[in-house]
C-alpha cells in the first residue's frame, strides 16, 4: 500500500511539487512572521535588560516601553535614590523614539545618557573613536548597528531633523543602539533637568527584590521594575499582537487545507478508474479513503518540513545583512506541525469520502 501511495504522488510530480510548495510557503509565512515578531521583541528586551542595572525606576503612570513618554522624573532625585539602603548607583536616562526612514519599523529608539555614569553601570567600552562630548550633537552607536548600517566614525545620522555626528562605537549592546548626550535630548524635548527613568545598580550582597521593595515603599507613586523581567514585559506589551498572530496562523492553515483539498479532489477525479479496479479486487471503502488521506498527510508533512527549511535559510540570510532576530521556538514548530497536519486531514476529508463512495461499475466505465 505504501508503494501505491508513493507511486500516486510521483505519477504527477509537477502537481505534487506545487502542492508541497504551496504548503511550504504557508508554513514559511507562519514560522517566519511569528519568529520575526517574537525575535525582534525579545532581542530588544534583552538589550534593555543588559544595561547592568538590576532595577529600573520610572515615573508613575508610565505606559509601555516605546520611548514615547515625556520626561517627568527630576534628575535631582538621584541623591535621594542613592541614599536607599542597598543602592550603589542611580543613573538618569532619557529614552525617545524618533522617525527613521531607514528603520524596519519607521521609528528608532535612542538613549540620552551621561556617558560616564551609564558606562559605569552597563560596562560600556568604546571600541572605536571616543565618547561624545556633553551637550553636543554627537552620538555613539553599538558595533552591531554599525555593521548592519555600514556606518563609520565621522559619518552623520539624522535625528530630530538635523545631523548628529557619530564619534564612537561601543560594546556590549545595551539599551537603544544610538546614544546621545542626556543634556542634548533634554534641550531638544523641553525636559531640562528631567529624565524618563533611573537605572539603579544594587550593592553586592543585597537582593534586587529587597531593594526594589524598599524603593517601592519609599517612592510609592513610582514604578519599580526588575530589569530581569523586561524581556517578558516586552513580549507581553502588545496584547493585540498575539491576537493578530493567532488569526494569521488560522488563515495560513485554512489556505493549506484548501491547497490539499484541491490537490486531492483532482487526484480522485483522475483516478476514478483506478479506484474502480481497487474496489473490484475487494478493497474496502475505508482502505481506499485511507489511501487518499495518507497521501494528503504525506504531502502536508513534506510541505511543513520544506517550509521550516526555507525559514531557516531565510533566517540565516537575514542575519548576514541585518540585526533582526528570527526566533524559531520548539512550541511554534509543534503548533505548525499539528495545525498543518490537521489542515491536510481536513482538506483530504471530502476527496477521501468521495473516493470511498464511488460505485465500482461506474468507476470502471469512467474515461
Amino acid at each position: 500500500m505504501n508503494n501505491l501511495i508513493f507511486s500516486n504522488m510521483l505519477h504527477r510530480p509537477a502537481r505534487t511539487f506545487v502542492s508541497v510548495l504551496g504548503i511550504a510557503v504557508g508554513v514559511l509565512l507562519i514560522v517566519f512572521t511569528v519568529g520575526l515578531t517574537n525575535g525582534s521583541m525579545r532581542e530588544r528586551g534583552h538589550r534593555e535588560a543588559n544595561v547592568g542595572a538590576e532595577i529600573m525606576f520610572r515615573a508613575s503612570g508610565t505606559l509601555g516601553l516605546s520611548g514615547s513618554e515625556s520626561f517627568r522624573l527630576p534628575v535631582s532625585l538621584k541623591p535621594d535614590l542613592e541614599r536607599i539602603e542597598g543602592v550603589k548607583i542611580a543613573a538618569p536616562i532619557a529614552q525617545n523614539s524618533v522617525s527613521a526612514e531607514d528603520s524596519n519599523t519607521g521609528s528608532r529608539l535612542i538613549d540620552g545618557v551621561n556617558f560616564d555614569e551609564y558606562a559605569n553601570i552597563a560596562g560600556l567600552n568604546i571600541i572605536e573613536g571616543r565618547k561624545f562630548a556633553e551637550n553636543t550633537d554627537e552620538a555613539i552607536i553599538d558595533t552591531g548597528w554599525q555593521k548592519q548600517k555600514k556606518i563609520k566614525v565621522g559619518d552623520k545620522v539624522k535625528l530630530y531633523e538635523r545631523d548628529f555626528t557619530i564619534v564612537g562605537t561601543y560594546e556590549p549592546a545595551a539599551g537603544a543602539r544610538i546614544k546621545i548626550p542626556l543634556r542634548a535630548m533634554q534641550k531638544q524635548l523641553g525636559g531640562d533637568g528631567k529624565a524618563s527613568a533611573f537605572l539603579v545598580k544594587v550593592k553586592e550582597g543585597y537582593a534586587p527584590e529587597a531593594v526594589a521593595e524598599t524603593l517601592h515603599k519609599t517612592f510609592s507613586d513610582n514604578q519599580i521594575l526588575l530589569t530581569k523581567d523586561l524581556e517578558e514585559l516586552y513580549m507581553s506589551s502588545v496584547p493585540a499582537l498575539n491576537v493578530f498572530l493567532n488569526v494569521f496562523i488560522g488563515v495560513a492553515a485554512a489556505i493549506s487545507a484548501l491547497v490539499i483539498l484541491l490537490t486531492m479532489y483532482t487526484t480522485v477525479t483522475e483516478r476514478t478508474r483506478q479506484i474502480g479496479i481497487m474496489k473490484s479486487l475487494g478493497m474496502s471503502n475505508s482502505a481506499i479513503g485511507w489511501i487518499i488521506a495518507q497521501e494528503a498527510l504525506l504531502i502536508s508533512f513534506f510541505g511543513i518540513v520544506g517550509g521550516i527549511i526555507l525559514t531557516i535559510i531565510l533566517r540565516f540570510l537575514l542575519s548576514k545583512v541585518t540585526t533582526l532576530e528570527v526566533e524559531i521556538s520548539p512550541a511554534i514548530l509543534v503548533i505548525v506541525f499539528v495545525v498543518g497536519l490537521i489542515g491536510g486531514a481536513l482538506g483530504a476529508l471530502y476527496p477521501a469520502l468521495k473516493a470511498a463512495r464511488l460505485d465500482a461499475v461506474e468507476a470502471l466505465s469512467y474515461e
